[in-house]
């Protein structure tokens, strides 16, 4: 088995593809070690100590550095905690499968009530951030979620790498806010939730 890396604009993260799925459904999450116990993998990373963040998405894992990580030590630990688990083809979460544990996006938490009069603007902008955004920003090692709409303002979450890059902003701001606004009028504003 071999695994792949690639960096990601956030120099703090780095993307591992194991060439298989991670999660079949959904993405995960993990901002602390605490909130890792539901993964012997996640633990597994966090346990070299020089870990701040794990995000699994379908077919990649993202990792972020502590402040001061040395990825010259640090990639080989992951490479090789990921290279266990792979090929003993452990689960990634305790007591079941991924789809027993991520969130569909339907149950996370929203910042502002859509309300029933925008459904066709929601339904818009939600295809748009399926096809068009979604995509880019796992590229990218990360992963949005939808929080909401509410008189022109479109709340989103950036997860993964995305979500503590340096460029973030710029990517709601300059990235998104445009594609969002050109293809429907009635976005005026884009807003990390």
């Amino acid at each position: 088995m071999f695994i792949e890396t690639e960096r990601t604009p956030n120099p703090a993260s780095l993307k591992f593809l194991p060439g298989r799925t991670v999660m079949p459904t959904g993405t995960r999450e993990f901002a602390s070690p605490e909130a890792a116990e539901a993964s012997p993998l996640a633990q597994a990373i966090f346990d070299t100590g020089e870990v701040v963040n794990i995000f699994y998405g379908w077919d990649f894992i993202t990792v972020t550095g502590a402040p001061g990580a040395d990825w010259g030590s640090l990639k080989p630990q992951v490479v090789s905690i990921l290279l266990d688990h792979f090929v003993s083809e452990a689960p990634l979460f305790v007591g079941g499968s991924a789809q027993d544990i991520s969130v569909p996006e339907e149950t996370t938490e929203m910042v502002v009530e859509d309300r029933a009069e925008d459904a066709e603007i929601i339904a818009s902008i939600q295809e748009l951030l399926e096809t068009r955004v979604r995509p880019a920003v796992a590229s990218d090692g990360g992963d949005i979620a939808y929080r909401g709409f509410a008189e022109g303002v479109v709340y989103l979450t950036l997860q993964g790498a995305c979500a503590s890059c340096p460029s973030s902003t710029a990517t709601l701001k300059h990235g998104i806010e445009s594609l969002l606004k050109h293809y429907v009028p009635e976005v005026t504003e884009v807003r990390a939730a």
